[in-house]
């Protein structure tokens, strides 16, 4: 797009045919913005051609693409497949191999009548849950259900879809019910009860319901047409990659006007799953990780300000949502959570957490030097190193300031302090580390390395751009060990890949990293159209542009980096990953590069027999030592939890999984808030870095035995 007579090109032809073409769609009746004619037809075909000729992933606009672009639109809308049938998606089959050259045509009027039919379905449901309740629900037979639905077909008919109702209706009063009666037998304090009583018990649990279908069928009914079209559009550019997305200009308004009022929130990366706002991660050093009780995967149900009333957000946006749980720093949100710990039996439990800023120096590499015993009983000194970002201060920086913050600066610093400290070994611990700056990633890398390419970066053209550590320096020379999870990610796994391609460090941690290789790019397109002079709001587009490659030619898409050596873990068998996204671009290769005597020269590399006999030490540890065998078995019990789809909605048997799995949810959270995602660290056990610093030691012991 940075041709001026390719703009050209493509944009006169959309104009054209959506000025020729423009018809005002009649299917929703939801209020009107003011729109200059044709302005909703050339948005969506400008966004249909620029995903066409930018993104990464080629793909031919055709009846294939058609039938997948209609499939996400009606996921977009009813991710948990509750309210559409298949009978309803058989309505709209006609333009199924279509929608690209209606699209293209400026017809717009399936994408409307879609929506309505979406808004139909929600005022039955509304009208079915009133009747339900009327009659009364009892919670005494030996059913069961299932609120992940994403592996499941629509329902048949409306025979089939009014049972799944009747039962989820069930579901979600025996929550209310049974959540009102575990916090008050939790609660032995008068004060305690009468703020729940206040505060959650002020409407009964049908009128929680009714206010929650109220709440979201008008919130659906409020949208206009570009709010709609924003979404269809968003359903396209999901079907080229998960990164990629639409934002209507009133999603870019609103995100400026949190941002130069700086609204805070509480540090949570956060998406929608099954009419769920589930939590992707936390930012480490936030206020949420900093609570240590908010946990990735944990559903948020309820949102509730200071001295206010909760307000549900199941089956709300993610963006609705971010809003009420943002806010002035300093100020108290309370939100309402289903943990993932305690599986499909979780019941609602409470946090509070004050919003605040992440602040740098809270966020900034830490190092600290710990004494470890080796084989030989020895005692070795390791440096732990924990970078949870690759920080740097741009703005600083395009001043031409010389002594700008960054992670890799500071991590020299620690360096340098472990050097004259005289330490044996270092680890590196990016299991919190999500990514950040690729330039601080290339030469945070140099600091181990002498000279040499750390990632390749592949355009949609192919074109190769090898990025280099062009500092012949090295800062750390001796053993040293990288831990990672699964979310560590981007960056982090730039960094992770060079070491491990270079033979610098032993990678331990779980079966794989997060796996996103993808490089992002944000289109104005309403600054392309004034190429054209033609001024109008017509969003943005992000997608995938292009490409990291390993230094061995191998891309970190969706595979992600395997460690030498795989730890139990919490987070290894929790579905995190660019793999478990929709439409992830696939993993391939490119040719390796050539790393010369140059490149590896400076430090000992990590030799097979050695990778061998560490990780057979490491299993000996996880089956004799008390601590990891006991962490281990918590591992598999946590993962059998999550296993369990089913719930029963027969109030005793329910409470009696509630309990059942009570106890080892206790422990499971207590070991994953005492290392896997809490900033609290230095007071708590933490049985992974603990082990990988066991690992570090060996290390050490086996390169000074073999010199």
């Amino acid at each position: 797009m940075k041709n001026k007579r390719f703009l050209w090109k493509i944009l006169t032809a959309v104009i054209f045919a959506a000025a020729c073409s423009y018809v005002i769609a009649q299917a929703v009746s939801s209020p009107v913005s003011a729109l200059i004619p044709g302005q909703l037809e050339l948005v969506g075909k400008l966004t249909s051609k620029a995903l066409e000729k930018n993104h990464l992933r080629k793909q031919v606009q055709d009846a294939s693409l058609s039938s997948r672009i209609f499939d996400e639109y009606f996921k977009q809308l009813d991710p948990g497949k509750v309210y559409f049938t298949r009978m309803d998606i058989a309505l709209f089959g006609k333009d199924r191999f279509r929608l690209l050259d209606q699209i293209d045509n400026g017809e717009l009027q399936v994408v409307y009548a879609i929506y309505s039919r979406y808004l139909a379905r929600l005022r039955q449901y509304r009208s079915f849950v009133e009747n339900q309740m009327r009659s009364g629900v009892k919670f005494d037979t030996n059913e069961t259900y299932r609120a992940d639905r994403k592996d499941l077909p629509y329902c048949r008919d409306e025979q089939e879809l009014q049972e799944l109702w009747r039962k989820r209706l069930k579901n979600d009063l025996l929550y209310y019910h049974l959540m009102q009666k575990i916090m008050e037998e939790r609660s032995n304090d008068p004060e305690v009860k009468a703020e729940l009583k206040k505060r959650w018990f002020k409407k009964s649990p049908e009128d929680k319901v009714r206010t929650r279908m109220h709440d979201m069928y008008n919130y659906a009914a409020q949208a206009d047409r570009m709010d709609i079209l924003g979404i269809f559009l968003t359903a396209m550019a999901q079907v080229y990659g998960p990164h990629s997305h639409y934002s209507t200009p009133k999603q870019e308004e609103d995100f400026d006007i949190q941002f130069k009022l700086s609204l805070t929130g509480i540090g949570a990366t956060l998406t929608s799953e099954d009419g769920y706002i589930k939590v992707v991660d936390l930012v480490p050093g936030g206020p949420a990780d900093k609570h240590g009780k908010l946990q990735p995967e944990d559903r948020i149900i309820a949102v509730c300000q200071e001295n206010g009333e909760p307000v549900d957000v199941v089956d709300m946006s993610v963006n609705n949502a971010v809003k009420l749980i943002r806010g002035a720093a300093g100020s108290k949100v309370t939100l309402t959570i289903l943990s993932a710990a305690r599986g499909s039996a979780a019941l609602p439990e409470d946090i509070t957490i004050t919003r605040g800023k992440v602040e740098l120096k809270e966020n900034a590499a830490s190092g600290k030097i710990n004494m470890v015993k080796a084989p030989d009983g020895t005692q070795k000194r390791i440096g732990v190193i924990k970078l949870n970002n690759f920080y740097m201060d741009f703005a600083a920086a395009a001043r031409g300031e010389k002594n700008y913050r960054s992670c890799t600066r500071d991590i020299r610093k620690i360096l340098l302090d472990f050097n004259a400290a005289k330490v044996d070994g270092v680890v590196l611990d990016l299991r919190s580390n999500s990514g950040g700056s690729l330039m601080e990633a290339i030469t945070l890398s140099g600091l181990f390395i002498t000279r040499g390419p750390i990632v390749q970066v592949v355009d949609a053209r192919e074109s190769v751009d090898v990025q280099t550590d062009p500092d012949e320096r090295i800062d750390y020379r001796g053993p040293l060990v990288v831990l990672v999870s699964k979310f560590s990610a981007s960056s982090a796994e730039i960094l992770t890949g060079a070491m491990k391609d270079y033979r610098r460090a032993v990678i331990v941690g779980d079966s794989r990293t997060y796996g996103k290789g993808t490089v992002l790019s944000v289109t104005d397109l309403s600054r392309l159209l004034r190429f054209i002079n033609r001024k109008i709001d017509a969003g943005s587009l992000t997608h995938e542009i292009a490409m990291f490659y390993r230094v061995n030619g191998e891309s970190n898409q969706a595979k992600g980096i395997e460690p030498d050596i795989v730890l139990p873990s919490f987070t290894g068998v929790m579905e995190v990953g660019e793999e478990y996204n929709d439409n992830h671009l696939p993993w391939s290769r490119i040719a390796p590069l050539t790393l010369t005597d140059r490149n590896l020269s400076g430090f000992t590399g990590v030799k097979d027999d050695v990778l061998k006999e560490l990780a057979l030490s490491s299993r000996r540890r996880w089956q004799k030592d008390p601590i990891l065998k006991r962490f281990a078995a918590d591992v598999e019990r946590f993962k059998k939890v999550r296993e369990r789809k089913d719930v029963s909605l027969n109030e005793k048997q329910r409470l009696k999984e509630y309990y059942d799995e009570k106890a080892a949810a206790d422990r499971v959270e207590e070991l994953m808030l005492s290392g896997e995602n809490s900033s609290k660290k230095a007071s708590r056990q933490d049985p992974l870095l603990t082990e990988t610093m066991n690992i570090a030691a060996e290390y050490v012991f086996l390169q000074q035995k073999n010199k």
